[in-house]
């Protein structure tokens, strides 16, 4: 498997990326069912892990940090985790502030076994919270060498242009990377987040590059849809009630025919689309079982041809996010109906 440059950091990864979501209880794994996942993956070129502290509260982290302790092959490996996510009942135990930062680093590093982690994320914006503020805190802790490198996920284009205006006039550490959601039915960030990342030199970790098991090959017309683990969590992705699902039905059905006609399946053609963007560095899979992982792991090797890419265009257009759920984050002013209306004054 070829490694490629992380944005501008010299460090080389895999252009798949091992997703730690399904690793723990909430994808039904165990530490030995884990350890081979993460060993495959190790064994295939892949040397790139990324996970979070709110998967499965923390298991996943635990099982991630305990194969790669016991295994040795910790120095291999390039880890990244996120912060953001409620951890507990306490009001201050999550968010984006320096207090929390400060204790949730080190209850990630307590359960990785690891004296750094590669790259620290913060999860999702939080309005709340000057930036400065959050970046302080990252800067602190890779000059304390507990963390080398700092990241998002799923921010604004706005909010990452922002943030490396702060961290040049104040001294910061910058943000090297963004995990942004990508793939074939969610293409939005292809308008101004894979742009603006190119333009700051930063690596790219696409998440849900099979848009939340859509393109695995399940989901077609015709076919009773299966029961995805993630419905109760966004179950706008997944209500079939809902127009723009129809929507990504049908442009799934489509797809999967493109693959077919290509002699390549679905999952192939979703994640080599993904990988094959000159913005992205790598797409973050989530298998939850071997079989999941094999059937991934074969598109590392593919390259799709300018008239596969086009077909690709014409079925969901350039730039276009068919259901606006898929997007991952919704900026307050979108959800709050106040923050959009002036009232009398």
């Amino acid at each position: 498997m070829e490694h490629r440059l992380f944005g501008r950091t010299g460090v080389k990864v895999s252009p798949l990326c091992l997703g730690g979501m399904m690793i723990g209880w909430w994808g039904e794994n165990g530490y030995e069912e884990s350890a081979k996942l993460v060993r495959r993956s190790l064994d295939a070129g892949i040397n790139f892990i990324d996970t979070a502290d709110a998967y499965s509260h923390g298991e996943s982290e635990e099982l991630i940090g305990r194969c790669l302790a016991e295994s040795g092959l910790r120095d291999r490996v390039v880890l990244a985790t996120k912060v953001h996510n409620a951890m507990g009942d306490d009001p201050n135990q999550g968010g984006n502030s320096r207090r929390w930062i400060i204790r949730a680093v080190e209850d990630s590093l307590r359960r990785l076994r690891t004296d750094w982690i590669d790259l620290y994320q913060v999860h999702r914006p939080d309005p709340a919270v000057d930036i400065d503020e959050t970046l302080g805190a990252l800067t602190d802790l890779v000059r304390a060498g507990k963390v080398r490198y700092i990241g998002t996920s799923t921010f604004p284009a706005y909010q990452i242009a922002d943030a490396q205006r702060v961290a040049e006039q104040r001294g910061r550490e910058r943000f090297a990377a963004e995990q942004p959601p990508y793939s074939l039915l969610a293409r939005g960030v292809e308008a101004d987040v894979l742009p603006l990342c190119q333009q700051y030199g930063m690596g790219v970790l696409a998440w849900s590059p099979l848009a939340g098991g859509w393109l695995s090959g399940r989901y077609r017309e015709g076919v009773e849809p299966p029961q995805s683990r993630r419905a109760p969590l966004v179950p706008g992705r997944y209500d079939m009630e809902l127009p723009e699902n129809h929507r990504k039905l049908a442009a799934t059905e489509r797809l999967a025919r493109l693959a077919e006609e290509s002699g390549l399946t679905l999952i192939e053609m979703a994640l080599a689309f993904v990988i094959q963007h000159p913005g992205v560095t790598s797409a973050i899979i989530g298998p939850r079982t071997m079989d999941h992982l094999e059937s991934q792991l074969t598109a590392a090797g593919v390259r799709l041809g300018d008239d596969v890419l086009d077909r690709i265009d014409e079925i969901v257009a350039p730039g276009l996010t068919i259901n606006p759920a898929d997007g991952g984050y919704r900026p307050p002013a979108l959800v709050n109906a106040s923050l959009r209306r002036r009232r009398p004054g």
